[in-house]
């Protein structure tokens, strides 16, 4: 079932945190803004507060799982910064499975035709951006028009 709302996706990394947001709606996802990570209770802090400005009714955390499904030690952290924003909000928070969201916003780039050239450089935004479309993907109501 469709988010009713927009939803706000975070791809927590050591430096920085990449944070995307939902249309209205709850069905595209926008790369928003990266945050510079400062400790996990002020990050928490802001990112609850983005949620409150964005009117935001989800926010999706990536965590990094391993291959074989188990919770990598950057999920671990993942699931602590998720429990320190839920600490601080109303607003629901879940986990997702960011497995492959850095190359996938890698391969957006170059789809993009971004030369090599500026390739390079942070992907957080675009990886949160991949987090949150695949959450939302993954909780839509798909609908076949005829």
């Amino acid at each position: 079932m469709a988010e009713e709302g927009r939803v706000l996706g975070i791809d927590p990394g050591e430096k920085r945190l990449g944070v995307a947001l939902s249309d209205p709606t709850g069905t595209i996802a926008n790369p928003l803004k990266v945050l510079k990570h400062i400790s996990r209770e002020e990050d928490a802090e802001t990112i609850v507060q983005l949620a409150a400005d964005h009117a935001a009714v989800t926010i999706v955390v990536g965590q990094a799982v391993n291959w074989d499904g188990e919770v990598s030690f950057q999920g671990r952290k993942a699931a602590r910064l998720a429990g320190a924003i839920r600490a601080k909000t109303d607003i629901p928070v879940k986990l997702w499975n960011e497995y492959g969201s850095t190359q996938a916003a890698r391969d957006a780039r170059i789809a993009m035709g971004v030369s090599r050239e500026k390739r390079g450089g942070h992907l957080d935004e675009l990886a949160a951006t991949v987090i949150l479309q695949n959450y939302l993907d993954a909780h839509s109501q798909h609908v076949d028009y005829v």
